[in-house]
């Protein structure tokens, strides 16, 4: 009789951690993945490391019902999601879950029948018949589309093959494997800067674990040098690389960079791919066949059996923490899951964050600098439009030096980029009689105009309605008034200058799907357009050929409201999107509009003294003990009953910890204080680095105790404090 075991498994739900089966001679090992009895019904989880609870008793234990014959779950991801949940203070089951975000991909792969010649000749023969009965040379089994081609007959004639027998098929797997990535393809001819840098690169690769900040200008050239790194791990047949960048579904121009360099498209992972995709690509991915991924912060989690090097790209991008669910910074935790795998991680930017820049000086990160543009490009003069001098044309958005700068470009057969990080047509509508505002009834945030869509959109919970004929307040009719402009409005205001220029808006809810998006891209490249208006997603590393004007319509946007990191950020957008123009030969010239000239992010973009504003930064950073020199922590108070919220906040402020080098801030209604119908109130958490934060949140959220109507999210670094 096989021997019963008792052994740990973890499901992918939110619970505090694993649970005990029985192990009836299956002869299960940490990693392998199971079906397990829960509740009534079957839930597949993994075999976990170390040893069951061990508190219910071994006859009330339930057996494994099966386990699934998909490669194990690598130690160093069981190490890697064990660590997160612990950082993060999120139930290790949550984290698994995004380790397994495909379980379709647990299960024997999707089959498909392809045909080949096995059986007896048909007893009639046709000339079509005998043309593909000869072209069958090679005994390669094909589909009935591709053996169609093949001869130049209809597919009349293979099924009838089929039929009669004649063709036999063959069950192979549904998703052929991705394409290898060719190393023997020359890459661009790098400068000798390029080719220092890529050497430090490439000699870290199998050298173990090495963080190494890889900063340059815009237009130096990193990704062709983080190109070399990734092809000298490649040369290892087995080893995989993982490639982060911000929005994975908008990069066309790095995937066909990719795709010139490696003779092939890497494998994607991000939100916009079908099921059968995520499915081909995690198997891949878990298999070992997945050389190289290229994806969202969530491909951090996918179970690559043999890693050996991650870039962070753009690694300063907000984009990378994750508000929701599972509160993380993808780039903070590719760090950790590079020590975990013992392997180098590189982080490229052209302005990188300031947590990054401190862990260079404090010699934590190596550092390898691009410090010039590559060939004969040269950086952009940035020169600042003082809108209290200047003024705005009557209606419109755009001064008039900018206004003349534009046509003057474009007159010169070059192109123009106006910036403007607001999506829409209006951000608020408002009514002229009585000042009534539209507003979400689910959120506490206006209504943003979509005129081209005809619609007032939520930008946080995505209700949407037609904007009304008569205002809900007073009942006034067609006294509506759109208030500020969006990149819609300013497309608007752009054509009006000169009917005959060829704009487009480069919005991300104006793009269908990356295909369109890519489409796009196409027409700018080939200058077949003159002006493209665009918010926040033409920063990201996009490399126009004839763009030599950027004009900046509201420079100073995002430096309102009290964020720890509105310069930084502000900095980090501006210089990107300044970094789009004069790419090449041509000259480009970069004109801010803003109130605020001598803020220290103005003239540093102005001046180019971008080491004055760092050092700035950061000492006041430290003069207040803000991160990276403190630590921050974000409670997250939210329900569906407003008084139920507002009770749990003024607990949690109750029974706050007190000591030195910790301060508790709050509670206060958030300033979203709606979201998607829930009430929602914060506190912030400030300790010095050397506080165990993590031990004091877990020791307080236990002394407040919980209240089923209320819901509290901690977040671990916060970024964003709405």
């Amino acid at each position: 009789m096989a021997e019963t075991v008792r052994i740990s498994v973890l499901l992918p739900l939110p619970l505090a951690g694993a649970f005990d089966y029985l192990d009836s001679g299956l002869g299960l090992a940490p990693g392998d993945y199971v079906e397990v009895p829960l509740g009534g019904r079957q839930v597949i989880g993994v075999v976990w490391d170390g040893a069951p609870e061990g508190k219910t008793p071994t006859a009330r234990l339930k057996p494994v019902t099966a386990r699934l014959d998909a490669p194990p779950m690598p130690e160093v991801t069981r190490r890697f999601v064990a660590w997160v949940a612990g950082y993060v203070l999120a139930p290790p089951g949550a984290v698994l879950k995004m380790a397994m975000s495909v379980p379709e991909a647990l299960r024997p792969a999707p089959l498909k029948t392809l045909y080949r010649r096995g059986g007896p000749l048909p007893a009639r023969m046709t000339t079509e018949r005998q043309a593909l009965l000869d072209a069958l040379i090679d005994d390669l089994p094909r589909s009935v589309r591709d053996l169609s081609a093949l001869a130049y007959v209809g597919e009349g004639v293979v099924r009838g093959l089929i039929e009669g027998g004649t063709l036999l098929g063959v069950e192979v797997a549904a998703h052929d494997p991705y394409p290898m990535p060719d190393l023997s393809l020359a890459g661009p001819i790098l400068s000798p800067a390029q080719m220092a840098a890529a050497g430090e690169l490439m000699e870290a690769v199998g050298q173990g674990f090495r963080p190494i900040l890889l900063e340059g200008v815009t237009g130096s050239g990193k990704t062709e040098v983080y190109f070399e790194a990734m092809a000298r791990a490649l040369e290892n047949p087995q080893a995989q690389v993982l490639v982060l960048l911000p929005e994975i579904a908008l990069t066309a121009q790095w995937l066909q960079r990719f795709a010139d360099r490696f003779g092939v498209e890497p494998v994607l992972w991000h939100s916009g791919l079908t099921d059968g995709e995520r499915r081909r690509a995690w198997r891949a991915a878990a298999d070992g066949q997945a050389r190289v991924v290229v994806g969202a912060r969530s491909a951090l989690f996918l179970p690559f059996p043999a890693l050996a090097l991650i870039v962070v790209d753009e690694e300063h991008d907000a984009a990378f923490k994750q508000e929701e669910g599972v509160i993380y910074q993808g780039r903070d935790m590719a760090v950790v899951r590079a020590q975990q795998g013992a392997i180098p991680v590189v982080l490229a930017s052209a302005t990188p964050a300031l947590e990054t820049v401190s862990n260079v000086r404090r010699g934590r990160y190596a550092h390898v600098h691009l410090p010039e543009r590559h060939g004969e490009a040269v950086l952009p003069e940035v020169t600042a439009i003082d809108l209290r001098r200047t003024g705005l044309p009557r209606g419109g958005f755009l001064a008039q030096p900018l206004r003349d700068a534009l046509l003057a470009t474009v007159a010169a057969g070059e192109q123009a980029l106006m910036f403007l990080n607001r999506r829409g047509y209006a951000p608020l509508t408002l009514c002229r009689t009585c000042g009534h505002r539209m507003e979400c009834p689910q959120c506490s945030a206006w209504l943003v105009e979509h005129r081209g869509a005809g619609r007032l959109q939520c930008h946080h919970c995505g209700y949407a309605t037609r904007l009304p004929s008569a205002c809900p307040e007073c009942e006034a009719e067609g006294q509506f008034a759109a208030c500020g402009p969006g990149v819609e409005r300013i497309a608007e205001e752009v054509a009006a200058l000169a009917p005959d220029l060829r704009v487009t808006v480069l919005s991300s809810d104006l793009m269908a799907s990356p295909k369109e998006f890519a489409a796009v891209i196409d027409d700018i490249t080939q200058h077949r357009v003159d002006c493209i208006i665009g918010t926040q997603m033409v920063t990201k590393g996009y490399h126009f050929p004839k763009l030599t004007l950027v004009g900046v319509v509201d420079a100073d946007l995002g430096l309102a409201g009290g964020d720890l990191r509105a310069a930084e950020r502000t900095y980090q957008q501006l210089s990107q999107v300044a970094g789009r123009a004069g790419r090449e030969a041509l000259r480009g010239r970069v004109l801010m509009q803003t109130y605020m000239p001598e803020h220290p992010v103005m003239a540093a973009l102005i001046s180019g003294d971008r080491d004055a504003f760092i050092e700035a930064e950061l000492q006041a950073r430290e003069d207040h003990g803000m991160p990276p020199f403190g630590r921050l922590a974000g409670l997250i108070v939210s329900g569906e009953e407003a008084d139920a919220v507002t009770r749990h906040a003024r607990k949690l402020s109750q029974t706050a910890p007190v000591g030195i080098g910790v301060s508790v801030l709050g509670p206060v209604p958030a300033p979203l204080a709606l979201l998607r119908g829930r009430h929602r109130w914060r506190l912030l958490v400030k300790a010095a680095r050397d506080i165990d934060l993590q031990r004091m949140l877990r020791d307080w959220i236990a002394r407040a105790g919980t209240d089923r109507k209320v819901r509290v999210q901690i977040d671990i670094d916060p970024y964003g404090f709405m």
